[in-house]
């Protein structure tokens, strides 16, 4: 029988990306307290602009999250370094120049996990890499604010130890590399979580699932064999669930083909859960999975060409990023039930 597998390499990063989170929660914390305690208007600006970034990078973290569709906690080591950092930075012992430079650790902290996920992923498979792509816009912008906090270092430093102001020519360099890094950023979700539309998150889904048949049908190894379908079998089964319970609904005033799509879909979870009680070395499985790949891709060239164009057509910016929302939080809730179960 085909059973979804704990796979070790999967759940490691799926650890690492609830530590990113609860980095990226203190981050946001720790900017807020520093622009509390700074008097210089020019710091305070770049401190602002920063924690923006970090609360927006926050909902593409959860983008993430969502879009991978395994769920752990963060480690316990992880949480303890937080709550001492938070004690450091409300506290009185270090200057604001030490706080800043704290800040500035957990920034590069942040930046050496975002790669370290990006690595492993290319490692373990192409559905993992697809799934994290938005990481890359917050490793971009981490390294981005890494270079203005150590031009705001040097301010503050030079400021505690002679009373004197630093030369500016520093700010000039630093805002050449953060134009430089920042020029490059870009992923399939925008810019800002809000952007997100109901579009661009189905489609991520529907890469990912290509991905794993690929991975599935160019593989003899039993184990990877179970591992990628177990992946697809949670993946296929959350999406379809979370469209029937938002997306579906939502367009079916406007949508004479919905039902088809429903049709399509209760057709789809008879055919994986048949695929699940089958020997995954047997040349029956093989078959019946070609069999699903093709309803599943008749599937999504139907939803990206008709769904998609009457949603463009009828739903404006704000209900695409609003029905997006609520895509992602029921596909959230399914995965926490279905590990659970």
């Amino acid at each position: 029988m085909v059973m979804t597998l704990d796979d070790t390499k999967r759940q490691a990063i799926a650890t690492k990306l609830a530590d990113m989170k609860e980095v990226q929660n203190l981050l946001i914390a720790n900017e807020q307290k520093l622009m509390s305690a700074c008097n210089d208007q020019d710091v305070c600006d770049r401190l602002r602009d920063m924690m923006n970034d970090d609360r927006k990078n926050l909902g593409i973290l959860d983008t993430v999250m969502v879009q991978y569709g395994v769920h752990s906690q963060g480690q316990e080591t992880v949480q303890k370094m937080v709550e001492k950092v938070q004690e450091m930075i409300e506290g009185s012992e270090l200057s604001l120049y030490e706080k800043v430079f704290q800040h500035e650790l957990l920034k590069h902290q942040q930046v050496m996990s975002g790669l370290l996920v990006h690595k492993a992923a290319q490692v373990v498979g192409a559905d993992v890499e697809a799934a994290i792509t938005p990481l890359n816009t917050i490793n971009f912008e981490n390294r981005a604010h890494q270079e203005q906090l150590k031009g705001i270092l040097e301010i503050l430093g030079v400021r505690e130890l002679t009373g004197k102001e630093a030369k500016q020519g520093l700010w000039a360099r630093v805002q050449d590399a953060v134009a430089a890094v920042t020029g490059v950023a870009g992923s399939v979700i925008s810019n800002t979580d809000d952007e997100v539309n109901i579009q661009d998150i189905i489609r991520a889904d529907h890469n990912k699932a290509n991905m794993l048949f690929v991975q599935i049908e160019s593989s003899d190894d039993p184990q990877k064999i179970q591992e990628y379908f177990g992946q697809l079998y949670k993946d296929l089964t959350v999406h379809a669930e979370a469209e029937e319970q938002v997306v579906y609904p939502a367009v079916q005033p406007f949508y004479s083909d919905v039902q088809e799509l429903y049709n399509e879909q209760a057709e789809m979870k008879v055919m994986l859960k048949q695929l699940k009680a089958l020997n995954p070395t047997s040349s029956e499985f093989k078959n019946e999975l070609r069999r699903l790949k093709d309803a599943v891709m008749d599937h999504v060239r139907q939803e990206e060409s008709t769904m998609f164009a009457v949603i463009r057509n009828n739903c404006n910016d704000q209900q695409t990023e609003q029905m997006a929302t609520q895509f992602k939080t029921a596909k959230s809730k399914l995965q926490q039930e279905m590990s659970a179960a």
